[in-house]
């Protein structure tokens, strides 16, 4: 079996060997493997536009095809330096790299700077296994305040089976792309005067009250106390907490005047560990778990952001859970359980992933191995499937992410579950324990949908916009056939709104073909027609998104039917 990340890393030096052959004054960046492919950032000596993918593309082909060796060299960082002497941005990598030898490798005519991780030979490569896909602007090591770079990038797998399979789920998720979604149905808009932030509309927003709702009222079932705290806070409380040192760059900072320094906050733990600390607290009190869903606020870049999926505005279901150190297994189980009834819910598996010290991070490292064992325990008993993240924890504990699959087999990063020992000592956390004696907690920092936003946007795609009935934002729509029916259609509204549906009435001057059509690219899920057989007989012809005709039924049968679909959560 290949190794397909070696493929897709040859390929990236393919792509590069190629461009400079068109290019020869191209300056070249780095070229990874990635998730599905590979690319290349590159400073272009001209205009790079998508039309001239193709014979990059074929010249690629044309390479595979002599066989190439790659072939790798130990070298001094003086011969380096030597060979990359047209390169400055090699150049730069290599007056970086620590190390007093570095390595190269060769294929055909082409030399870069490379710890390897390659195929033997092309041959190895199926010529119709890759495809170059889109050009993006890159800067150089994800700064602003370099060069942009020109960034090529493409897909790669074992065989054009494989490729085309890919390809073919490219192109419907380009039909569900939930920013085309999202205004097609009313849901949400975004304005150049706050770049990231989400105008909710009404429609998005009843789905958004929705969530928050079911939420709410799952978790206050589960002891859960719900509290709200400011959005602004003064520089000290974020010095405390650790994030002016290790997360100021991304965050929104007011500077007020008269050593007035304000952050907006990022994200809900420092002022959670405010309110614990006002909070007299006993060992019978744990675990103690503080949710809200407050406004937070991240300085995200420009380049990275991305409709809902990446906002610098949004809300999160957020919990701290506070407990004692014995109490990590059954908490962790304790939400392991939430999650497995949340993803039920709406049909998505899921898996775990457990991130790992990261090289900038707070405490003691013996702390750290400690609680990365406990985490390794008790996810190897919780029987969902998991993976190991080495340096990707948070700068106060390590933590398990939550990793969906949706209806077209992507995988998403949703929620988070974090263990900390460290914030409860900073902020001086204490609880008296069974003994008597002042005790410092551990805390959970807990997310399942993760950003409101972000899970918003992925069901979007995932449903491809047919929400189930209790989160759609009509979930009936009310149609006359005539004008002479408007009457009878208006009385079945109302009683749809007394018993609680979230309805519209279509009674404009239309055909009913033309009204049925906009009600299913609506994605309604109930659609009630209205005639002469319906008045006589006091009842409601149905169409059911998915199903067609229903016939007609009784107004009560129907009610009934669509209370135990929205109780049921189908």
């Amino acid at each position: 079996m290949e190794n397909i990340e070696q493929i897709r890393h040859s390929l990236a030096h393919l792509l590069a060997s190629a461009v400079l052959e068109f290019y020869p004054k191209t300056k070249l960046g780095i070229g990874p493997a990635i998730e599905n492919g590979f690319y290349y950032d590159m400073a272009l000596p001209k205009e790079f536009k998508p039309e001239d993918l193709p014979k990059i593309e074929a010249r690629m082909r044309e390479l595979i095809k002599e066989n190439q060796e790659f072939v790798g060299k130990k070298v001094s960082k003086i011969t380096a330096k030597k060979l990359f002497a047209k390169q400055p941005y090699k150049l730069e990598l290599i007056k970086d790299l620590k190390e007093g030898t570095l390595t190269t490798y060769q294929n055909g005519a082409f030399l870069d700077l490379c710890r390897g991780g390659h195929v033997e030979n092309t041959k190895e490569i199926d010529l119709n296994s890759f495809k170059l896909t889109k050009i993006a602007g890159a800067y150089w090591k994800g700064s602003e305040k370099n060069a942009m770079l020109t960034r090529i990038y493409g897909v790669a797998f074992e065989n054009a089976v494989k490729l085309q399979e890919y390809l073919n789920m490219q192109e419907e998720a380009e039909k569900r792309d939930h920013r085309v979604l999202g205004q097609k149905l009313g849901l949400f808009m975004f304005h150049e005067t706050a770049p990231g932030m989400p105008y909710w509309l009404p429609k998005g927003l009843s789905l958004y009250n929705e969530l928050v709702n079911f939420w709410r009222k799952e978790h206050v079932a589960l002891n859960y106390q719900e509290i709200s705290s400011p959005l602004v806070n003064k520089a000290e409380l974020w010095h405390t907490s650790g994030h002016w040192e290790h997360y100021k760059e991304d965050m929104f900072i007011a500077n007020m005047g008269e050593n007035e320094i304000y952050g907006i906050k990022p994200m809900n733990c420092p002022n959670a560990m405010v309110v614990f600390n006002s909070m007299q607290v006993s060992y019978k009190d744990l675990p103690l778990r503080l949710s809200d869903t407050d406004k937070l606020h991240r300085y995200e870049r420009s380049g990275t952001l991305n409709g809902l999926l990446r906002v610098r505005a949004f809300q999160q279901d957020d919990s701290h859970n506070f407990i004692s150190e014995d109490m990590i297994a059954s908490e962790y189980n304790h939400i392991f359980d939430i999650c497995k009834n949340f993803y039920g819910i709406f049909g998505l598996t899921y898996s775990f992933r457990l991130g790992t010290r990261p090289e900038k991070f707070l405490g003691e490292k013996a702390t750290w191995d400690k609680a990365e064992a406990e985490l390794k325990k008790i996810l190897e008993k919780s029987g969902v499937p998991y993976t190991v993240k080495e340096g990707d924890g948070a700068f106060y504990g390590p933590k398990v992410d939550i990793v969906m699959k949706d209806s077209l087999g992507r995988d998403w990063q949703m929620g988070t579950i974090q263990l900390d020992f460290q914030l409860p000592q900073r902020f001086h956390l204490n609880y008296i324990g069974q003994d008597g004696t002042k005790k410092t907690p551990v805390v959970v920092h807990r997310v399942i949908y993760g950003s409101l936003e972000r899970f918003i946007g992925i069901l979007i795609e995932h449903t491809a916009g047919a929400f189930p009935l209790w989160l759609s934002p009509v979930q009936i729509a009310v149609i006359p056939i005539s004008e002479k029916h408007v009457e009878y259609a208006k009385q079945v509204a109302g009683r749809l709104q007394v018993a609680g549906c979230r309805l519209q009435v279509m009674d404009e001057n239309e055909s009913l073909g033309k009204k049925i059509r906009e009600a299913e690219m609506q994605k309604i899920p109930y659609l009630l027609i209205m005639g002469d057989k319906e008045i006589a007989a006091n009842s409601v012809g149905v169409r059911q998104r998915g199903k067609g005709d229903l016939g007609a039924m009784a107004f009560e049968a129907f009610l009934e039917k669509i209370a135990q679909e929205i109780k049921e959560k189908k």
